[in-house]
């Protein structure tokens, strides 16, 4: 019997010891650091299992070639870069990681949320630059008389707003897949234009999909409260982000916090950057030294049940059940 053989297309920790250990001795572990499918193929043709992080897109293309995979595992929460559907016509199994960093997204983007609100970042460039006056970040607004938007109701979003209902801001949630009532969790579902109309912060927690992409446009600025300030720990591509310079520059936002953007990182002349108004991280909200230990073994976890014949605990693409080729 011939061994398994399991690729990882690419990784951005030191070693895959951690994968190599979880799936054991009896399986061939090829680890590659590629960003495109065209650089894995090859390698992966034969494979049995692919773990991804960010190289892909993984198209149909892909999955003909790998006439052995039964499953595609990525090591984070997004899948946007893997063609479902093709997967499921191929019978490969999809996963994901939905666990592994919710806490630190949930507090990243609150901590985002105050920095924005309290403007602690251009106070200390203020500072640093050799001013010590308080009215440079005036205006400044109590933080409980006003209200939170939450685009999106998933595990993240619901930590937000206990974390910030807990600061006395009044939270607004939009989320077509989520009833109200669902879950105890604090907020006032409202459908997306009055949300954008209401909320003094608005804060993105969708995922990436058809209908999310751009969905903060020039039309959705225009429909925001005037002065609101936006905050972004999704998805990047969720935010045309022309669209939010013309905001900005109309005066029509007060501000942003964006923790993800397009492409990553941001060219140095592009025009988001250098603005007091605006506060950029480089896709830091997921890290933890406990996250980052769930992400690496996450993924080779779901590889090593499947591989066993099991059940994986993260199926993306469901409809694939009952006619995968790992037949479970």
């Amino acid at each position: 019997m011939s061994r398994l053989n399991v690729v990882i297309s690419d990784y951005v920790w030191d070693s895959v010891d951690v994968e190599r250990r979880i799936l054991g001795p009896d399986v061939d572990v090829v680890a590659l650091r590629t960003k495109t499918e065209d650089e894995f193929l090859e390698a992966a043709a034969d494979c049995d299992a692919l773990l991804n992080t960010y190289a892909g897109p993984i198209t149909a293309k892909a999955m003909a070639r790998m006439d052995r995979c039964k499953i595609i595992a990525r090591y984070g929460i997004g899948v946007d870069t893997i063609d479902l559907d093709a997967a499921t016509d191929a019978g490969i199994i999809v996963t994901n990681n939905p666990t592994y960093c919710v806490e630190e997204v949930a507090d990243h983007t609150v901590a985002l949320l105050l920095s924005a609100a309290r403007k602690t970042a251009l106070l200390d460039r203020s500072v640093r630059g050799g001013r010590w006056d308080v009215m440079a970040a005036a205006p400044m607004r109590r933080l409980s008389t006003q209200t939170l938007g939450l685009v999106g109701f998933g595990n993240i979003a619901r930590r937000v707003a206990a974390r910030l209902a807990a600061f006395g801001m009044a939270v607004l949630w939009y989320d077509p897949f989520v009833q109200a009532g669902q879950f105890d969790a604090p907020g006032e579902k409202v459908d997306f234009d009055t949300l954008l109309a209401r909320a003094d912060f608005v804060s993105i927690h969708s995922p990436l999909l058809p209908e999310t992409r751009g969905l903060f446009n020039d039309a959705a600025f225009a429909k925001m409260r005037p002065g609101a300030i936006l905050v972004n720990c999704a998805r990047g591509a969720v935010v045309d982000q022309d669209a939010l310079v013309r905001a900005l520059d109309a005066g029509r936002l007060a501000g942003a916090a964006l923790d993800t953007t397009v492409p990553e990182p941001l060219p140095a002349e592009h025009p988001l950057r250098g603005r007091d108004t605006v506060i950029l991280n480089p896709h830091a909200a997921w890290y933890s030294v406990e996250a980052f230990a769930e992400l690496q073994s996450g993924a080779p976890g779901e590889v090593a049940r499947v591989l066993r014949g099991e059940m994986p605990l993260h199926v993306v693409n469901r409809k694939v059940l009952g006619r995968s080729r790992a037949d479970l």
